[in-house]
């Protein structure tokens, strides 16, 4: 009876044997022992995983399979290793390599959960390297895969545009230029909406294209010119921008409508409009709705517009101006990189 069990697990460890990370035969590892001891060239593609730890993972699979009930000999022939490293990896189960690569996937974990799930590869890397963790962009990408960390991405903007009015809409003069030499320059303003258990509530939001920063943002219970204007007030109100900034909108009703133009007029700004039908005009704009939402209203139920408010203002004045990587100034936070150009000029 014992024979006839040995058989069996001989069966079934050898069949794990052939699924378990760098697997290869008791022969073929002797041989390429011999060879690298000789001084030869492997002329086999390599695997990235040193002999050591191809063994101490067949170990590990098959003591997970309960095979220590066995005898250690049987287990050791099979998979090609020897009794000492058997022993060793039951005493030691956690190597000084496993141990710094294990605490390298905490932080990695840590990093993109503070990070509220958005960080992909490179700012991932770029954040370990500061944190203390120097590594390459392909270490970055193993340990995400080992750690299944996936990072959030945005659903397709809806447009809030009601652009069938009387108004004569500006000229589009940003022309899908969505860079800027200094602050100020070039603003962006559109518009969205998020539901509460109150009701809707809109949003109207100003950014920067020098540092893609949020530099207006108003909140209503209803879409109005109002709404737009607070935020252009805001903005104007905080930043001080000289004459002839470019401010770039859709053509929505409230940004064509007289009362917009006069106050734009009046801050000494020149106006841009979308051309019609065209969304990519103000991608920009639209870009930084769709990673808001994607931030901290997606997944979320909020039962009151106070509640909504307060998540979406800490988002863009905690996070995403503060210490956010924008990918598009060179994976620094608007802060930031608003501070390197004014340092500079």
């Amino acid at each position: 009876m014992a024979g006839a069990v040995q058989k069996v697990w001989k069966r079934r460890v050898r069949g794990l044997r052939k699924t378990a990370p760098g697997r290869c035969g008791a022969a073929e590892a002797e041989e390429r022992e011999r060879a690298v001891e000789d001084g030869e060239r492997i002329v086999k593609k390599s695997s990235g995983i040193s002999g050591e730890e191809k063994v101490r993972n067949r170990i590990d699979l098959l003591r997970a399979e309960g095979v220590e009930g066995f005898p250690v000999e049987l287990v050791c022939r099979v998979i090609g290793a020897t009794r000492s490293a058997y022993y060793n990896r039951k005493r030691q189960p956690e190597t000084e390599k496993e141990k710094q690569r294990n605490e390298q996937k905490r932080e990695l974990r840590r990093i993109f959960e503070e990070n509220r799930s958005e960080y992909g590869r490179e700012r991932l890397h770029k954040a370990m390297n500061e944190n203390g963790y120097p590594m390459s962009l392909g270490k970055v990408r193993a340990l995400m895969k080992e750690e299944r960390i996936v990072p959030k991405k945005c659903k397709k903007y809806k447009a809030t545009t009601n652009s069938k009015h009387a108004y004569k809409a500006a000229e589009n003069i940003l022309k899908q230029n969505f860079t800027a030499i200094k602050p100020n320059e070039k603003w962006c303003g559109d518009s969205t909406y998020v539901w509460t258990e109150e009701g809707w509530l809109y949003v109207a939001g100003i950014i920067d294209l020098c540092d893609k920063s949020c530099v207006g943002l108003a909140f209503s219970d209803r879409h109005t010119q109002d709404l737009m204007l607070k935020a252009l007030d805001d903005a104007q109100r905080e930043y001080r921008p000289k004459q002839g900034l470019l401010f770039h909108s859709d053509r929505g009703v409230q940004y064509a409508a007289n009362e917009y133009k006069e106050r734009l007029k009046r801050y000494g700004m020149v106006q841009s409009m979308s051309r019609s039908g065209n969304p990519y005009d103000n991608a920009a704009m639209e870009s930084f709705i769709g990673t808001v939402k994607l931030g901290c209203v997606e997944g979320e139920r909020f039962r009151t517009r106070k509640a909504a408010i307060k998540a979406i203002f800490e988002y863009v004045f905690g996070f995403y101006n503060t210490k956010r990587y924008h990918t598009s100034i060179g994976l620094l936070a608007p802060s930031e990189y608003r501070k390197s150009l004014l340092a500079v000029a």
